[in-house]
């Protein structure tokens, strides 16, 4: 059974993610950056442009994450798995995401609300400058639920399935869609292939959260069965074909209503509300948020881990493309 994935959760979890440690999404990210200014100028139809982009960054990702371990590979097995635990590492983002979204907590229970706007808006890309205590609250939340998919869930399950050369295709194509992927403008038609890849990776492991996150909200002591009930009936109201279901579920498991209009680049966005208005948003739910979307990420760290040793008992060639046996 591959060691490597378990072992870059636990270093997320001591870790996060240091600003003196260097990490692949910000090398993506300048290439995404420059990438798009050349496609622009180079390829006037916004939206080949984009699609070649997305292509590029994707595919490129891939074969070099894949060449970096085969080469290391080639060296030392022991230095493959060093190289593997570490991409891991880079590509699980929940305690980074707890930190943030406990920052705005406190912000909040100091009373510094300009504060707490201010960190809310490294969270999300809504406008933030004129929210209110309970909808900066509500935005908090939004993202834990939706990140707890994006940044834990999906990750976690594609290493399992294809080790760091399939995370990191993964990772590539969500730098992409939050750095492109916007259904506006100036992204409307040059981020749309981004969004799609995105929608469509997102897909399989957003269904899946039908279970796990219900399973992680009954194991922080909450009530799995209406954040369950909620997630089916609401899950597919949301614009995005997948962040439904995970904020749904978070909306029913703390008994608070999200979703609702939100304004982004001046322009107002009415979504649909999901979930019952039980209770006001308060502080308390952002930890209880947090606390849901570590237990999900355990549940799915320990589902894969299972799932590995049934079927590849002591050699897991797809966590480790390369065959290195444990």
């Amino acid at each position: 059974m591959g060691i490597d994935i378990p072992i870059a959760f636990v270093i997320d979890i001591l870790l996060g993610d240091p600003k003196w440690l260097p990490h692949p999404v910000r090398i993506i990210g300048k290439i995404i950056q420059w990438g798009e200014k050349i496609l622009r100028w180079i390829l006037p139809a916004e939206r080949l442009a984009g699609m070649v982009l997305t292509f590029l960054v994707v595919s490129g990702v891939t074969i070099i994450t894949a060449g970096l371990i085969f080469m290391a590979h080639l060296y030392s097995g022991w230095l493959a798995v060093i190289i593997s635990i570490y991409l891991c590492y880079t590509a699980f983002s929940a305690c980074s995401l707890g930190r943030e979204a406990h920052r705005v907590r406190q912000d909040l229970e100091r009373g510094d609300l300009t504060a707490a706007r201010k960190d809310v808006g490294n969270l999300v890309g809504r406008d933030t400058e004129n929210l209110s205590e309970s909808e900066v609250i509500r935005a908090t939340v939004e993202t834990v639920a939706e990140n707890t998919v994006d940044g834990s869930l999906s990750p976690i399950l594609y290493a399992w399935i294809g080790g760091a050369p399939l995370v990191w295709l993964f990772k590539a194509s969500s730098t992409l869609d939050s750095m492109v992927g916007y259904y506006r403008e100036p992204y409307y038609r040059f981020g749309w292939a981004s969004a799609k890849l995105d929608d469509l990776l997102n897909w399989i492991p957003a269904r899946l959260a039908h279970v796990l996150i219900p399973l992680g909200v009954y194991l922080s002591g909450l009530n799995g069965w209406n954040a369950f009930r909620i997630s089916l009936r609401d899950g597919q109201k949301h614009p995005s074909p997948n962040a439904g279901i995970s904020e749904s579920a978070f909306a029913g498991a703390l008994q608070i209503q999200l979703g609702g209009p939100a304004t982004y680049g001046g322009v107002k966005s009415e979504k649909p509300y999901l979930g019952n208005h039980i209770q006001p948003p308060c502080t308390r739910h952002i930890t209880e948020a947090v606390r849901i979307m570590w237990m999900t990420s355990f549940i799915t760290l320990l589902s894969g881990m299972a799932l590995s040793y049934l079927l590849f008992k002591k050699v897991s060639w797809l966590t480790y493309p390369m065959g290195i046996p444990f």
